[in-house]
């Protein structure tokens, strides 16, 4: 089922399921996207990914004796620190100083 998300559906014969996917994966990451620039686009799949990989995670959760792997502080943190570190190495390759700017606390002096 994510696999399909990286896939476009335009070489296999669309059935009612696949089209019923491909259109509410479109119209997700179009509402997801709407507030970033162009440039942030190409993050979409990953994202999405993501996101669908949480919720089928944490629906998990809903069958009885069970719990979601989400719970455990490893697997957020397998999930966070590459995300976050992502985001860092890409706004100091793009606008080192604002994105260095983003690390210091408000109300920090000009100076620094």
């Amino acid at each position: 089922f994510p696999l399909t998300i990286w896939f476009t559906t335009n070489r296999f014969i669309q059935n009612r399921y696949s089209a019923i996917q491909s259109s509410l994966t479109f119209y997700a990451t179009k509402q997801m996207m709407l507030p970033i620039n162009i440039t942030g686009h190409k993050w979409a799949s990953t994202f999405m990914t993501l996101m669908l990989m949480l919720m089928m995670f944490n629906t998990l959760g809903l069958l009885p004796y069970t719990f979601t792997p989400t719970t455990q502080l490893s697997m957020n943190m397998a999930l966070a620190v590459p995300t976050w570190l992502m985001t860092i190495l890409i706004g100091l390759r793009s606008q080192p100083t604002a994105s260095l700017g983003h690390l210091l606390p408000e109300g920090t002096p000009t100076l620094l």
